[in-house]
């Protein structure tokens, strides 16, 4: 999901996370880390479908449809009670305690990953 986001939608190139991760894992092994960034990236040598995108809102939705993992591990969004968390921009007090204001729009730069990777592969 991390990959996914720095990626494709903040357009970050890929190995600024795979180094930054190889850097702060415990238990990092090159070729899988690398490989597994090139592949979100969608530039790995088995990178099919190069133009999946994850869309962190509905990721949550469906793997934490309470919402609790979030509240648990971002103490900043424990005062949002159940899926809104997943969506805290749309809540009135959601950046009450310090959690950040939504910084893009998924859907515009998810429009953009896809388009410059079709502009590549012409």
């Amino acid at each position: 999901m991390t990959a996914s986001f720095l990626t494709k939608d903040l357009h970050v190139w890929w190995p600024h996370g795979a180094r930054h991760f190889l850097r702060h894992l415990a238990d990092g092994d090159l070729a899988s880390n690398n490989h597994g960034w090139q592949w979100t990236a969608g530039t790995g040598t088995d990178a099919a479908p190069y133009f999946r995108v994850f869309n962190p809102v509905l990721q949550g939705q469906r793997f934490d449809p309470d919402g609790d993992y979030v509240r648990r591990w971002v103490p900043e969004l424990r005062h949002i009670a159940g899926a809104a968390v997943h969506e805290p921009w749309k809540v009135p007090d959601g950046s009450a305690h310090g959690y950040p204001e939504r910084i893009l729009d998924h859907k515009a730069e998810r429009e953009e990953a896809l388009a410059r990777l079709a502009a590549v592969k012409r």
